[in-house]
């Protein structure tokens, strides 16, 4: 679940870092769908449109230090 999000953040990370460096990203399929400021923003805000679990949320940064994978439990935020 989310592989193809994270291979499609890993394989074009360097055009990432030169257009949102530092934000947040949200990606779900092969598409960044939003950009924020924080996870929990990112998290909030996409859960309206779209459900927990299906797309990723990713801190867009360069180097080998900003590629992780961490995925948690689905959680229920309230809207």
């Amino acid at each position: 679940m989310l592989e193809l999000e994270f291979k499609y953040y890993r394989e074009h990370q360097e055009e990432f870092v030169k257009k949102y460096n530092g934000k947040v990203l949200v990606i779900k399929g092969q598409e960044v769908i939003g950009t924020f400021d924080s996870e929990i923003e990112a998290l909030t805000e996409t859960s309206k449109k779209h459900q927990i679990g299906t797309f990723l949320v990713h801190k867009c940064g360069s180097g080998e230090d900003n590629i992780t994978m961490t995925f948690h439990s689905r959680v229920q935020f309230a809207k």
